[in-house]
C-alpha cells in the first residue's frame, strides 16, 4: 500500500500542506473513520446526509497521519495534526491514485462488462499468478471511489493490476480509463445490466466501450465477438491490437466446448489448444478464453496458462458448487444476476443429468422493461432440460408466469422462507439445485439453509 512522504504527495497533486509537516509519511489511505491505522490518509467527502470532515479531529487523534480538507470548510478548533487541502477531496483522491500508480508502474488490466467482470478478474489472477506479482480490485472496488482505493493499496513490487470498472451511466468508465491507462482493456459482454439509466443495450455497449478510451497506445483490446452491439466501437480502436473472442468461427480465438462433467469443462481455442476448466457453463468457458487472451500476451507459454486455468479459483457465489451427502448438487451463483447471465445459469443446468430444479429471484435495475425482460427469462425455459422453476419476489412472477409452461412444476414465492421449507420436502437424491438473482434478493440464505 502506498507508503510516502506528505513532501512526495504535495509534489504528486495540486495541494496546500503546512511546511512543517512535509517530513511526515503515510500509509495506507482509508475514507472511514472507524477503520484508522496509525499513519494512513484519512479522506472525508461531503455527502448529501453526513460531512465527513467532522469525522477528522477524531481521525487524527486515533493515529491519522494526515488529512484531507477540502478549501472553503471551515477547519474547526479541534483539529490538531497534518492536514492537505484540496479543492475537492474526492478529485485529489483520484489525482493521488494516478499519481500512484504511475509511481508503481504496473501492467494494468482493465475489465468490465454487464456480466462475469468478477469471474473474468478472477481467472486472469489464477493464470498470471505463478509468475508475476499481481494483485486485484477486491469485492465491488470498482468505482469512482473504490477503483482509487484500489490502486492504492497496491504493494510497490506489485507488477500486474488487474482493476474492475463498472458503471450506471455515461463518461464513468471513461474517468476510470483515463485514470488508469490500461495495457489491456476487456469487455466481457454486453447485458442489460442498468438498462433503466442508458436505454437500451446500444447504450450499454457506448458505456462499456469507453474502457477504451484510456488505453494506452500500442495496447491491447480484448472483447466479445459474439456481440455485434460492440463492432462499431472496436472499429474506432485506433494504435491497438484488437482480439476478439467467443464461439462464433469469425473470432480471432474461437471456444468450443468437447466434454462436460459435473465437475467442470474440457474446451479447445481454435480447435488447436485444449484445455480444462473446473467451473460449469459456455459463459465461463468465454470468460476463461479471456483469461487465455491476456496470458498470450504477456508471453506465458501454453503449459503454464493450461495448468493455472485448471486450477482457477473463483470468488465465493459465482457457480460455486456444493454436494450434499446424499448426491445433491446445489450451485451456488447467487452473488447477482441479470436476464443474460439467468439464460446461461439455465443453459448450464440443462446441461447436467439427473432431475434439474431451478432457484431464480428478480433481476433488479431494469426499469420499464423489467416486465418484458423477466417473461423473456421464464419463456427461455422451452426446450430445455429444467424440471421444476422456483422464483421468488415481485417481478420473478413474470418468469414464472411464462416459464411454468415449459417445465413440470412451476410455483411461485413472495416468503423466502416458505420456499426453503418446500424445497427441503420434495428434494430426492441426485438432484441438482441453480441458485441465480441479484444481490439484492440474498439468495445464499436459501443455499445456507441447504447446507445446513
Amino acid at each position: 500500500m502506498i507508503n510516502v512522504t506528505l513532501q512526495q504527495v504535495k509534489e504528486w497533486i495540486p495541494c496546500d500542506i503546512d511546511n512543517q509537516f512535509l517530513d511526515r509519511a503515510i500509509n495506507g489511505v482509508t475514507i472511514d473513520s472507524r477503520a484508522i491505522a496509525k499513519d494512513m490518509l484519512f479522506i472525508p467527502f461531503k455527502g448529501e446526509n453526513v460531512d465527513g470532515h467532522q469525522y477528522v479531529a477524531q481521525a487524527l487523534n486515533d493515529g491519522a497521519g494526515a488529512s484531507f480538507y477540502q478549501k472553503g470548510t471551515e477547519l474547526s478548533d479541534d483539529v490538531v495534526g497534518p492536514i492537505i487541502w484540496v479543492e475537492d477531496t474526492l478529485t485529489a483522491l483520484q489525482q493521488l491514485a494516478e499519481a500512484y500508480l504511475r509511481y508503481v508502474d504496473p501492467k494494468v488490466i482493465a475489465v468490465t462488462g454487464s456480466n462475469g467482470k468478477t469471474t473474468t478478474k478472477d481467472m486472469i489472477e489464477s493464470v498470471l499468478h505463478t509468475e508475476f506479482r499481481v494483485k486485484k480490485t477486491q469485492g465491488n472496488y470498482n468505482n469512482e471511489i473504490g477503483l482509487p482505493l484500489t490502486i492504492l493499496d497496491l504493494n510497490e513490487d506489485t507488477e500486474i493490476s488487474i482493476l474492475e470498472m463498472g458503471m450506471s451511466g455515461f463518461h464513468e468508465i471513461e474517468l476510470l480509463s483515463n485514470l488508469a491507462k490500461p495495457d489491456i482493456a476487456i469487455i466481457t459482454n454486453i447485458g442489460e445490466s442498468h438498462m433503466q439509466d442508458l436505454g437500451s443495450r446500444e447504450g450499454i455497449a457506448q458505456a462499456k466501450a469507453e474502457i477504451t478510451i484510456g488505453l494506452k497506445k500500442n495496447g491491447t483490446f480484448i472483447y466479445d465477438g459474439d456481440e455485434p452491439l460492440l463492432k462499431p466501437h472496436v472499429d474506432k480502436v485506433a494504435n491497438a491490437k484488437c482480439i476478439s473472442i467467443g464461439l462464433n468461427n469469425q473470432n480471432d480465438l474461437v471456444c468450443h466446448i468437447e466434454d462436460k462433467e459435473m465437475n467442470g469443462i474440457a474446451f479447445t481455442i481454435n480447435n488447436e489448444e485444449s484445455y480444462e476448466l473446473p467451473i460449469l457453463g459456455v459463459h465461463n468457458m468465454k470468460n476463461a478464453t479471456i483469461a487465455i487472451a491476456v496470458g498470450k500476451t504477456l508471453g506465458l507459454s501454453y503449459d503454464v496458462i493450461y495448468n493455472n486455468i485448471k486450477h482457477v479459483t473463483l470468488t465465493g457465489m459465482r457457480m460455486e458448487q456444493h454436494v450434499l451427502a446424499n448426491n445433491i448438487t446445489i450451485i451456488n451463483d447467487a452473488y447477482n444476476a441479470s436476464p443474460t447471465s439467468m439464460k446461461a445459469a439455465i443453459d448450464t443446468l440443462s446441461a447436467l443429468h439427473g432431475r434439474n430444479i431451478i432457484i431464480l429471484a428478480d433481476v433488479l435495475e431494469l426499469g420499464p422493461n423489467s416486465q418484458m425482460m423477466h417473461k423473456e427469462v421464464g419463456e427461455y425455459l422451452k426446450h430445455k432440460h429444467i424440471d421444476m422453476l422456483f422464483t421468488y419476489g415481485d417481478d420473478a412472477q413474470f418468469i414464472h408466469q411464462t416459464g411454468q409452461h415449459h417445465v413440470a412444476s412451476a410455483t411461485h414465492y413472495h416468503d423466502k422462507q416458505q420456499l426453503i421449507d418446500d424445497l427441503q420436502q420434495l428434494l430426492q437424491p441426485q438432484d441438482n439445485i441453480l441458485v441465480k438473482g441479484s444481490r439484492g434478493m440474498k439468495l445464499e440464505d436459501i443455499v445456507n439453509a441447504l447446507l445446513k
